[in-house]
C-alpha cells in the first residue's frame, strides 16, 4: 500500500481520527488477522459471529500496526466510520462478516473506498489492473495470468479465490508505487456486484472465462448470470481490452456491451488468440499450437485436464496485450504450476494410487470437466469418481445431478461414489448412474466423507485414480487428505 497517514485515511473513507493526532503513518500491509499484522499495517476491526475484531485492536497495534479501521473507537489510533445510511449495507457484506448491525459492511465499504484511492492514485503511476470472472476456471485463470506478467513487472493476485468484497479491496491494497500489475477474481451472486467491485479497483483488461450454471439458483437463469457477468466489460474504459471466450455464445456476445477494444479467445476460427491441434499425454497434460496474428508457437501445460487450454488462452491474451511476444509467452505457459490448493490437484502416493483433489467447488460444468479428465489420465487403470453436491442450482438441481452421474458411466468410470443420504442433492448422481447403461455395484452412495473414506480405504488397489470433487461445503477435502495421509510412510 501507498504511505497515507490516518488524518489521510480519515478524509479518504469519511471517518473520524480518534485517540491520535492523525499523523501516524501507514506504511505497510492492511489485515484483518491481528496475528498477522506487521509495522506500519492497518488492522481492520471487523466485527463477526465468533470474534469481534474490535477486541484485538489493542493487540494489533502493540504488534506494529500504526492504526485501526473500525466501527467505533477502540481506545487506540483509530479511523472510526460512521453506519451506512439504511438500505445500504450490502447483504453479502454483512453475510460475509457475519455481523448483526451492519458495522462490518461500513468497514468494509470504507476498505473499498481506501483501496479504490489508492488503485487510482498507482494507475496514474503505470499500474494496469486486470479483472478475471466466469462460473468456472476463475481462480487458474488468474493464477496462470500473474505468472506470465511477473516477468514483466511486479505483480499482485490474490491468494486463492479470495474475490469477494474483503478480499477484492484487500488485494488490491496490497498493490505499491513498485507494482506494474494488479490481476483481480471479481465473483457476484446478483446483480451489481461485478459492478460494484469493478468501482473499487477499475480494470483496464477484463477477461470473461465462461458462463455456466454455477449459482443459477440465485441469479434464475444462465442469460440472468451473463449479465452479471458482463458488468466486467461494461466498466472498461475506451482504451482497455476485453479478453471474451469465443466457444461460449453468451460471453461472445457481451462484446457489444463494452467500449473496449475487443479480444476474441478459444478454438474458435474467428479467435484473436486461437489454440489448435490439441492433444493430451497420458497424465492428460493438454499441448497445443498457440496461433496469434503476431505469430505461433506450441505450448505443452504441465496442469491437468483440456479445459485449461480455455484458461491459458485467455491469460496469454492479456500477457501479449501488455508486452510478451509469443515465444515468451509459449515459454511461460509451458513452466506454470498450479498455486491454489485442492484445484485438480494431482499427487501418486508411494503404492501408485493416484489422488485428483478437485474438492474446492463444483457445478455442472466443472464436474464435466474433471470427469473427462480422469477418463483420460486413467485408460489402463481403474477409476474412481468420489463426488458429492453441487450447490446453488436451483430448480435445475436434480436434472443436473443426475446427468452427471450418467456421464461417468458413459465415460467408462469404473466406480462412482457419491456421498450424501437418499435424500440429499447430491443423491441423482447415484440414481442417475444406476438407471444408465447395465451398472450395478459401479455407483453407490455413502452418507459422509467417513463412509466414503472407509469404503476407499478397503477397496483401492495400487495404481488406481480417483477424483474426489464436489462443492466446498461438502467438504469432501477430507476424503483426499485422508487417502493422501494413508500414502505417506
Amino acid at each position: 500500500m501507498i504511505s497515507l497517514t490516518l488524518a489521510e485515511i480519515a478524509s479518504i473513507v469519511g471517518g473520524t481520527v480518534h485517540d491520535s493526532d492523525g499523523t501516524a503513518v501507514v506504511s505497510g500491509g492492511v489485515e484483518f488477522d491481528s496475528r498477522k499484522i506487521g509495522p506500519g499495517g492497518l488492522f481492520l476491526a471487523l466485527p463477526g459471529e465468533k470474534a469481534d475484531g474490535h477486541t484485538f485492536a489493542r493487540q494489533a497495534v502493540e504488534a506494529g500496526a500504526a492504526g485501526v479501521l473500525a466501527a467505533r473507537p477502540v481506545g487506540v489510533p483509530a479511523v472510526v466510520v460512521p453506519p451506512l445510511p439504511a438500505g445500504q449495507a450490502h447483504e453479502r457484506s454483512v453475510a460475509l462478516t457475519g455481523d448483526t448491525d451492519g458495522s462490518g459492511a461500513a468497514v468494509l465499504a470504507a476498505l473499498g473506498k481506501l483501496a479504490r484511492y489508492v488503485v487510482r492514485q498507482l494507475s496514474t503511476e503505470g499500474l494496469t489492473v486486470v479483472g478475471v470472472t466466469g462460473s468456472s476456471g476463475k481462480t487458474s485463470t488468474k493464477d496462470l495470468i500473474a505468472q506470465l506478467l511477473e516477468p514483466l513487472g511486479p505483480t499482485v493476485a490474490p491468494p486463492g479465490s479470495f474475490n469477494n468484497e474483503l478480499g477484492h479491496p484487500w488485494t488490491a491494497l496490497r498493490a505499491d508505487e513498485s507494482t506494474r500489475h494488479l490481476v483481480l477474481e471479481m465473483s457476484a451472486r446478483g446483480p451489481g456486484h461485478i459492478a460494484e467491485l469493478a468501482v473499487t479497483a477499475p480494470p483496464r483488461i477484463g477477461v470473461v472465462l465462461n458462463v455456466g450454471s454455477a449459482h443459477v439458483s440465485e441469479f434464475g437463469s444462465r442469460e440472468a448470470i451473463a449479465q452479471a457477468k458482463g458488468e466486467l466489460v461494461e466498466a472498461l474504459p475506451e482504451d482497455g481490452v476485453a479478453v471474451l471466450n469465443l466457444d461460449d455464445p453468451l460471453v461472445a456476445g457481451m462484446a457489444s456491451r463494452t467500449k473496449a477494444r475487443v479480444v476474441g479467445v478459444g478454438e474458435h476460427p474467428d479467435a484473436d488468440v486461437r489454440a489448435e491441434d490439441i492433444v493430451l499425454d497420458e497424465q492428460a497434460r493438454p499441448s497445443f499450437r498457440l496461433v496469434t496474428a503476431k505469430g505461433d508457437a506450441r505450448v505443452t501445460l504441465g496442469l491437468h485436464g483440456e479445459h485449461h487450454v480455455g484458461n491459458a488462452l485467455s491469460a496469454a491474451a492479456v500477457a501479449l496485450e501488455l508486452g510478451s511476444t509469443v515465444d515468451e509467452v509459449a515459454t511461460r505457459l509451458s513452466t506454470v504450476e498450479r498455486r491454489s490448493t485442492r484445484r485438480m490437484e494431482v499427487v501418486t502416493r508411494a503404492d501408485g494410487v493416484t489422488i485428483l483433489n478437485d474438492s474446492y467447488n463444483a457445478n455442472p460444468e466443472s464436474v464435466r470437466a474433471a470427469l473427462k479428465t480422469l477418463a483420460s489420465m486413467s485408460r489402463g487403470r481403474r477409476s474412481w469418481a468420489v463426488l458429492g453436491v453441487m450447490g446453488e442450482l436451483g430448480a435445475d438441481s436434480v436434472t443436473a445431478h443426475d446427468e452427471i452421474g450418467r456421464l461417468a458411466v458413459r465415460l467408462n468410470i469404473g466406480r462412482l461414489v457419491v456421498v450424501g443420504s437418499e435424500d440429499s442433492a447430491a443423491a441423482p448422481m447415484h440414481f442417475g448412474a444406476s438407471h444408465e447403461g447395465s451398472w450395478g455395484e459401479e455407483s453407490v452412495l455413502v452418507p459422509d466423507t467417513d463412509a466414503a473414506t472407509a469404503l476407499l480405504r478397503a477397496e483401492l488397489e495400487p495404481g488406481d485414480v480417483v477424483l474426489v470433487k464436489a462443492s466446498n461445503f461438502a467438504q469432501l477435502w477430507r476424503v483426499a487428505n485422508a487417502l493422501l495421509e494413508d500414502g505417506v510412510a
